[in-house]
Formats: structure tokens, C-alpha cells, sequence
């Protein structure tokens, strides 16, 4: 703590980015976590970073999402696919454990801009990554609070085990969302061994599940993240992206590698920029050092939509 109180002050006088560091004091702590198909009923308040994106008409869910900071919310392109999931059309809802019901810890914001990857490509699932900007900033709470993002350079080395978290359907092909935020623990595979199956996974993708399957995202979990823990420390390296039916055997689900991107996230966030961290993840263990920041388809995939 004493050395991240010294370097927020010497980043702010030599780089004069003040409020760029104060993520990194804040981001990836989740003060009430000890700690999708196969997974469990998430306890209130252990992912204070997930995002429920909904439509306002209905208040119906479809989409997650990873708080970054006060104004913005990470998520994924094909989230998005027509002018009817534009920002008048949504809204975010954070801090929240149900999708329905009492939701004391939690905020619903209306949204002022999504932007989606100029790169993203639907065949090949690409660049599947997006920008939700909040029509007005959230007040951090223990309930409410951004993710670390994995900085440019990050690696994660199979078998290191992740958690994804997401209000998803609970089998393949299930109409019903789950009313509480589901969590999940799976293990990272080789993007090799996953290219086997997919045939079109690249470095700007990563992979994640079981050979046997029965644990993995689902329909409605798109978007949100998958998360990595380093002694206290959350960080985000992918975000729910595709995959094969849902825990399917020999198809584990493929993410967007969230550390290709920090240059992007960046270019659109100018001030308060999230907190990216170098993250060196060997299967299972880690090394961490902070970078200060910049000033339902079923051919071989299913988007977990």
C-alpha cells in the first residue's frame, strides 16, 4: 500500500495524469469475495464490476459487461448488432445479484454511446469487443467497483483457472435466464489445442473450459468477463465471446484477449482511464506489475448472446 501511495505521487507529478492512477487504487477489490453452466448462485456484492445490459422497453437482460470505471462498461461487439441495441435503446445495471426483485446495492444508468470494434467480423467473431458509455457517472460503493483490465503484453499460460460470472442461461438452449448472478471456475486452454476445434482462433482470442466439458458461459453471458485473481487483485484478460453449444466436450468457449486492446480502449477513454495491469498468469500462479495507464448461431460457433 505504501508503495502504491508512492508511485500514484510520483506519477502525478512527473506525468501529470492526475486521476489516471486513482484506478489503479481502486480497481480489481472486491471486498465481499472470498473466492454459466456447471457453476453457482454468485454471494451479493463478490463481483462488484459485472454489468447487466438490458433493454429499456422491456427491462429484459441480454448482454453482461465489466464496469471499467465511473462512465464506462467493457462488453462485446456482437452484443450489439443493430441500430434496436443502440443507446437509446439500453441501459446498464450494476451492484445488482438478481435480475428481478430487490436490489437495495444496486443502479440502473441509461446509456450515451456504444461503440463497437471497427474490426469486429461476425464470421470469424474477430474483434469482438465493445464500449458502453453511462449517461452519467456511478458513485463506487463496496457493491460497485471497476475491474483491472490485463495491460498490453499480458500472458496466461494454460491452466491457469479463471472465473466467469453472468446471468446465462443454465443449459443450451434454455429460454429462461437465471434470476441470480451464476459464477463459474474453469481453466485455461492452450489457443493451439482450441483451434483444433474452432478452426479460427487467433492471438486476439483466448480459450477456456474443460476437455469433458459441463462447466462454461452461455447464451446471456456474452460480454461480460472473464476474471483472473492475484492475492486480493482482480483482472480481466477476456470477455465472453463464442463458442460450440454451451459446455460442450472438446469446445471450450472462446473469449476476446482484452489485453490486445488497451490501445483502443484508450483511444476513446481520455480521462480516467482504467487500470491496466501486466499479468504473467502460469497455470495458476501469477506475476503483477502495474502499468501506469495511458493520458443463439450454431454452425461450429454459438454467440453467447
Amino acid at each position: 500500500m505504501i508503495f502504491r501511495l508512492i508511485l500514484c505521487v510520483a506519477g502525478v507529478l512527473l506525468l501529470n495524469i492526475a486521476g489516471c492512477l486513482c484506478q489503479l487504487d481502486v480497481c480489481g477489490q472486491a471486498p465481499f469475495n472470498n473466492k454459466i453452466v456447471g457453476g453457482e448462485n454468485a454471494t451479493t456484492g463478490s463481483w462488484p464490476w459485472q454489468a447487466s445490459i438490458r433493454f429499456i422497453s422491456s427491462g429484459s437482460h441480454f448482454c453482461g459487461g465489466s464496469l471499467i470505471n465511473k462512465d464506462w462498461v467493457l462488453s462485446a461487439a456482437h452484443c450489439f448488432p443493430s441500430v434496436s441495441y443502440g443507446a437509446s435503446y439500453i441501459s446498464v445495471s450494476l451492484g445488482c445479484q438478481t435480475l428481478s426483485g430487490s436490489n437495495p446495492n444496486g443502479t440502473t444508468k441509461t446509456v450515451s454511446q456504444v461503440i463497437t470494434h471497427s474490426g469486429y467480423n461476425s464470421n470469424t467473431e474477430i474483434n469482438d469487443i465493445a464500449l458502453v458509455k453511462l449517461s452519467s457517472s456511478v458513485t463506487f460503493t463496496d457493491y460497485i467497483r471497476p475491474v483491472c483490465l490485463a495491460a498490453s503484453g499480458s500472458t496466461i499460460d494454460a491452466g491457469a483457472k479463471t472465473w466467469i460470472t453472468g446471468w446465462g442461461t443454465l443449459n443450451a438452449g434454455d429460454s429462461s435466464l437465471p434470476n441470480t448472478l451464476q459464477e463459474v471456475q474453469i481453466p485455461i486452454v492452450n489457443n493451439t489445442d482450441c483451434n483444433k476445434a474452432y478452426g479460427i482462433i487467433t492471438s486476439n482470442m483466448l480459450c477456456a473450459g474443460f476437455t469433458s466439458g459441463g462447466k462454461d458461459s452461455c447464451q446471456g453471458d456474452s460480454g461480460g468477463p472473464m476474471v483472473y485473481k492475484n492475492d486480493s487483485l482482480w483482472i480481466q484478460p477476456g470477455i465472453v465471446s463464442f463458442g460450440r453449444s454451451c459446455a460442450e466436450a472438446g469446445f471450450p468457449g472462446v473469449y476476446t484477449r482484452v489485453s490486445q486492446y488497451q490501445s483502443w480502449i484508450n483511444s476513446y477513454i481520455s480521462s480516467d482511464q482504467p487500470g491496466f495491469v501486466h499479468l504473467a498468469a502460469i497455470g495458476g500462479s501469477s506475476n503483477l506489475h502495474h502499468y501506469l495507464p495511458h493520458t443463439f448461431f450454431i454452425f461450429s460457433l454459438y454467440l453467447f448472446l
